[in-house]
């Protein structure tokens, strides 16, 4: 009898051994595959901004790639954050875009400088500041995201949104620079629209109903941040009296002056 118990306690002893050495050799990889499926692996925030406008025919099939990237985020490891900006210069052949904006006309032409280009052109998509090309190839712009994730990101938060009236209060924090890269950088938060759309009545895409995702209605330089000084601070910004609250986003980067490489972003849904 006493054997017989000794020998069915050494039996119990090798099971857990082999189980504890089956569990050491297979978690890595279970927990690896779990975050693949969960779509909790660690990932990194990418700018994508399309320079676009109703009035240019080109310009839809870009719109509905930036709507597909912010949807599938195809990119793995990337967090895309997308900005539709509305330029002006459209603005004379019958329709005028009612996203449109001289401010990020500006922001285009400046661009245009950085990158050397002899003039400003719609769909012009811009990723993470550093690539710039024709905004409806997909092919590019996952080229370029995928080489956007090589670049370490500073930390930027977003905090305590309030929509308050017309006004949209939120507290914006982003830390200081590495060491290695920039030695200055400005914030920006920008508040945008999560889906608009037009019937477009007149000018090249006359008749027809265009979506767009992502739309920038103001974008704010709020401060500045360098390699010993973080940005930590509420700030307050005006609303369009006909947006919904509940259709807005609200975005917070950091940028190389220029305008350069991006540094840092984030983004957070409006709740109201």
């Amino acid at each position: 009898m006493y054997i017989l118990l000794k020998r069915g306690c050494m039996n119990q002893v090798l099971i857990v051994f082999f189980l504890l050495m089956f569990t050491l050799t297979t978690r890595p990889q279970d927990a690896r595959a779990t975050d693949a499926r969960t779509g909790t692996a660690p990932s990194s925030p990418v700018l994508v901004e399309l320079f676009t406008s109703e009035g240019c025919s080109s310009c839809p099939p870009a719109d509905r790639l930036l709507q597909d990237l912010d949807r599938q985020q195809p990119v793995p490891g990337a967090s895309l954050i997308v900005l539709s900006e509305h330029v002006d210069y459209w603005n004379h052949d019958g329709w005028q875009d009612p996203f449109s904006s001289s401010l990020l006309t500006d922001r285009q032409n400046s661009y245009v400088t950085h990158f050397g280009l002899s003039s400003a052109y719609t769909p012009q998509m811009i990723v993470d500041g550093t690539a710039e090309f024709v905004g409806n190839s997909s092919q590019q712009a996952k080229a370029a995201i995928q080489k956007a994730l090589t670049v370490n990101k500073t930390e930027v938060r977003i905090s305590s949104i309030l929509v308050d009236g017309a006004t949209l209060r939120a507290h914006v924090n982003a830390a200081v620079l590495p060491s290695n890269g920039p030695s200055h950088a400005e914030v920006f938060v920008v508040v945008a629209l999560n889906h608009a759309e037009s019937q477009v009545l007149a000018g090249e895409n006359g008749g027809h109903r265009l979506t767009h995702v992502g739309v920038v209605r103001s974008l704010t330089k709020v401060g500045s941040v360098d390699a010993k000084k973080s940005f930590d601070a509420d700030v307050r910004l005006a609303l369009n009296a006909s947006d919904d609250p509940a259709n807005l986003r609200v975005i917070a980067f950091v940028q190389a002056s220029g305008p350069g490489k991006i540094l840092g972003a984030t983004v957070q849904p409006v709740s109201h």
